[in-house]
């Protein structure tokens, strides 16, 4: 069934039916409208929420080597991008919506109005003729009784006595020509109602059934866009589904690449100062008379350990001032390196002594030089003598060889990456497989050899033996 055969008197009911039609497309393409400016605003803010939270200038540079930090900063990076996607979706929401069903809303609106105006004009066509219809029906009529009435007076005439045969005569030929007149106005009539009949059965058995046709197709059409709209809407969005969800698994990598052990390890590494606790004051007993300088020494250590560690005010007493600074132990370095920078500083204590052994010989030095002189030698006398370094070096240097066992057969295995940029020390990447040369002397660094052959020292928590 089609409207032009069932709606065929129902031209209301089609003309606003379409026009709802129409008015549902409209209120479609503005709700796509304001979906994308609600896209579009969330793409926005979240733009700005990552630029508010993302780490600015060099102050904090340090701390996004943690894989806390730099996780952070990878979910700031995929939200962005997230953003990205949002807006690409409101682009594409405009573009193959909006726009495209907008142009087809408007091409159906101007085919729904010709076609209405065609069913205007025939409805105009049809009413014209009838209204000519009913004009020869008058005139037909009113010739007709006209024609009567001329008939009657003639008859009347001829019965007359006093009428003279000139009034018969004028009688007869008067109701003549009005029976003429009556017989033509029969015949326009007659025509007129035939060519109204003929385009009355035309105007409701085809020409208004194949222009509410075109309607249906019109109605029917502008379902098709608005079905299509509905399936963008969905396809347009599932199609950047598959992007966010890459950010999305980028958010959760992010969230498995932090591992707390490594950061705690790597803060370590950053800040530890290689010194030892302070010792324990010793007991000062001025009852046994005053005690030698060198017995001060240890107790003198321990306070600038102190002040270093809690970082006090600057201001501090003449005695800080003049107290010569720790001898440092390079325990912080791998035990080879310790064992060479140990020689280095005796051998430039041995050669100081040498020359101040020479300038005392000498003599003639100016008063800056012996107050330098006298400044260094206050140095001097707070450290051990070269032969008790050179002592303890040795005995030092006994010990390691005691404990450094080649062991060529151990493997281990790299917990976590390590970049190697100290002095001696050797880059490896987490998961890595290397071989032990020596194990850890206690300084809590292990000798190791790399598949490709390079050697240098790690950290010993950093890796595990196998």
């Amino acid at each position: 069934m089609d409207w032009g055969t069932a709606l065929w008197d129902q031209h209301d009911v089609i003309e606003k039916h379409t026009q709802s039609g129409l008015d549902l497309a409209d209120r479609y393409v503005k709700f796509v409208k304001e979906r994308t400016d609600i896209e579009q605003g969330y793409a926005k803010q979240l733009r700005a929420l990552c630029k508010k939270y993302s780490r600015r200038g060099s102050k904090e540079d340090q701390d996004t080597k943690f894989t806390n930090q730099q996780a952070f900063q990878e979910v700031l990076n995929e939200l962005n991008d997230y953003a990205t996607h949002r807006e690409q979706l409101a682009d594409n929401l405009s573009v193959s919506i909006c726009t495209e069903l907008t142009k087809h809303l408007y091409d159906l609106k101007q085919e729904r109005k010709t076609l209405l105006a065609e069913v205007k004009k025939a409805q105009q066509n049809l009413e014209n003729s009838f209204k000519q219809l009913e004009l020869a029906k008058k005139r037909f009529e009113k010739e007709w009784k006209d024609a009567e009435k001329a008939n009657l007076q003639a008859e009347r005439a001829e019965q007359d006595s006093n009428s003279t045969k000139v009034d018969v005569d004028k009688a007869r030929q008067n109701a003549h020509q009005r029976t003429h007149a009556a017989d033509e106005c029969k015949n326009e009539y007659a025509a007129q109602l035939q060519k109204y009949n003929k385009e009355q059965n035309n105007f409701y058995h085809s020409e208004m059934p194949s222009i509410f046709n075109k309607l249906q197709e019109v109605d029917e059409k502008r379902i098709r866009k608005l079905a299509e709209g509905y399936r963008l809407f969905a396809e347009t969005e599932r199609k950047i589904l598959p992007r966010i969800s890459v950010c999305l698994d980028k958010i959760t990598g992010a969230s498995n690449n932090t591992k707390e052990k490594q950061d705690s390890l790597m803060l370590i590494e950053q800040h530890k100062s290689g010194l030892a606790p302070p010792v324990d004051v010793e007991f000062e007993d001025y009852s046994q008379g005053i005690k030698p300088a060198s017995t001060e020494a240890p107790h003198n250590n321990s306070r600038g350990r102190i002040k270093h560690l809690f970082k006090k005010n600057k201001q501090t007493g003449t005695l800080e001032k003049n107290m010569p600074p720790p001898v440092e132990d390079f325990s912080h370095l791998p035990s080879d390196k310790r064992k060479k920078r140990l020689q280095e500083r005796i051998d430039e204590i041995k050669k100081e002594l040498q020359k101040e052994t020479w300038l005392s010989e000498v003599g003639g030095v100016s008063a800056q030089s012996n107050n330098h002189n006298s400044t260094y030698v206050t140095v001097l006398e707070s450290r051990p003598s070269p032969s008790q370094l050179s002592d303890n070096v040795y005995e030092f240097d006994e010990d390691f060889e005691e404990d450094d066992d080649d062991v060529p057969g151990a493997q281990c295995l790299a917990l976590y990456d390590f970049d190697g940029a100290s002095e001696g020390a050797v880059s490896m990447e987490a998961g890595e497989k290397l071989s032990m040369i020596n194990k850890d002397q206690g300084d809590g660094w292990v000798h190791v050899r790399r598949i490709n052959g390079d050697e240098g020292y790690v950290p010993a928590l950093y890796i595990k033996i196998i």
